[in-house]
């Protein structure tokens, strides 16, 4: 059998015995009416716990629509258009507009990845920023003693739109809605304490509503004030094929109960061998992205089984502190004590790597530098073929292997009662 996967811009296959496959896990079929920009426009017209946006905006108010950077898939192209018809039948002109980009603790963007992002027409008429790029704003803290600093260009609108893509997030529970504040236009500081809690158990893919650390992000929302979503769910493609928009809590709920119908796969048991990518260009960019999802696939693979991560990782690792955290320790149980003293971005993904390599080998394919993916505590390999080959020579020829080509996408959940150990993550640290 071929499988093919992103890898970077190009596409790439390899070759599986059929005896060897358990499954390729992808989205579940569910029928969809409308996709793209469609989609937007309807989900427009049919606001959830709010009136429709035209009638909520104000001419001369000044109106900040924040939305998604380089490293998330979010199609700010395809949303934007339609949001802006929106807001021009309510009476908003151009120069009461600003688009932020949410970089959250990413690098910040040139001037053509901003124009990329929202396309040449929007960019040429409306002010696109990066957050952070006038200060920021202290409102106050949380109740879990995080500091809710935002953006200052955001803070001061007088009406705020959030704009992103749903996916699961591996200890936020989910993306999308208010997460777009916070960490999205927060600072180093306010991101670092709400990360923190990604060690709580309850911080994990998939759990919005007992999720200490997503609690806390809705507490920061609440206090800033979000006036309006628009939320899209992708499929593995990229495409929109559903779009929510409304209250930001009512609205995100709905959008995250679409994607537990796409996304959540159940499995009929965990594989001795997992092969995931991200699916490619920008959710591959660096390890530090690709991550996610190496932490989907921990679910799919039993305990002492071999996780095969194959990410182009054009841009290395993706973070100094992730790096330096990753090289200077000298195995991973030390991650997992640093982490409990010192919590600090980018430590936070060494970590959560760390937990992984606790019940499982992780082999990676890349374009890293070998000896840089060894000192992650990772094996490197040019291909997914060499990598299958040592892993079937690892644990031997009749291995299964559970194929899934866009692990930050899919969430695995073996079904109950099959005979087989559930795959599970490692516990978190107490």
């Amino acid at each position: 059998m071929e499988l093919c996967y992103g890898y970077g811009k190009e596409t790439r296959s390899f070759s599986l015995a059929d005896a060897n496959l358990l499954c390729e896990a992808t989205q579940n079929p569910i029928p969809v009416d409308v996709t793209g920009m469609e989609a937007v426009q309807e989900a427009l017209a049919r606001p959830i716990g709010t009136p429709r946006l035209r009638d909520m905006v104000h001419a001369g108010s000044r109106i900040v629509i924040v939305t998604s950077d380089i490293t998330r898939p979010c199609p700010s192209n395809v949303i934007l258009p339609a949001l802006l018809e929106e807001l021009s039948l309510g009476g908003v002109s151009d120069s009461q507009l600003t688009v932020v980009f949410a970089l959250g603790s990413h690098r910040r963007h040139t001037e053509d990845e901003r124009r990329r992002l929202v396309g040449k027409e929007i960019f040429s008429r409306i002010a696109c920023v990066d957050s952070g790029h006038n200060g920021f704003v202290r409102l106050g803290e949380t109740s879990f003693g995080t500091p809710v600093d935002i953006d200052k260009t955001v803070a001061e609108a007088d009406f705020l739109i959030c704009v992103g893509n749903i996916e699961y997030h591996y200890f936020a529970g989910y993306s999308g809605g208010a997460k777009a504040v916070m960490p999205g236009v927060s600072t180093w500081e306010a991101i670092q304490e709400n990360h923190s809690r990604m060690v709580l158990d309850a911080a994990r893919a998939g759990n919005l509503h007992d999720n200490p650390l997503r609690q806390d992000i809705e507490e920061a929302g609440r206090m800033l004030g979000i006036d309006f979503i628009l939320n899209v769910v992708l499929d593995e493609e990229k495409n929109i094929i559903r779009a929510v928009a409304g209250d930001v809590k009512k609205a995100h709920e709905a959008g995250c109960e679409f994607l537990d119908r796409l996304y959540k796969v159940s499995l009929p048991k965990a594989a001795d061998i997992v092969i995931t990518t991200p699916g490619g260009f920008p959710k591959d960019l660096n390890l530090y992205q690709s991550q996610k999802a190496l932490d989907n696939a921990k679910y799919a693979v039993r305990e002492g089984g071999i996780l095969i991560l194959a990410a182009a990782c054009t841009e290395g690792a993706g973070s100094g502190i992730f790096e330096e955290w990753m090289t200077a320790a000298a195995s991973p149980d030390d991650l997992l004590s640093r982490i409990q003293t010192d919590f600090r971005l980018g430590g936070h993904k060494a970590a959560a790597i760390a937990m992984v390599l606790k019940k499982n080998r992780i082999f990676l394919v890349s374009d890293m530098e070998p000896e840089l993916v060894r000192s992650f505590f990772m094996e490197p390999f040019a291909s997914v073929e060499e990598a299958l080959s040592e892993a079937f020579a690892c644990l031997g020829r009749e291995s299964s292997v559970i194929f899934i080509p866009h692990g930050g996408s899919v969430l695995p959940q073996i079904r109950r009662g099959s005979g087989s150990p559930p795959a599970s993550a490692p516990k978190a640290l107490s």
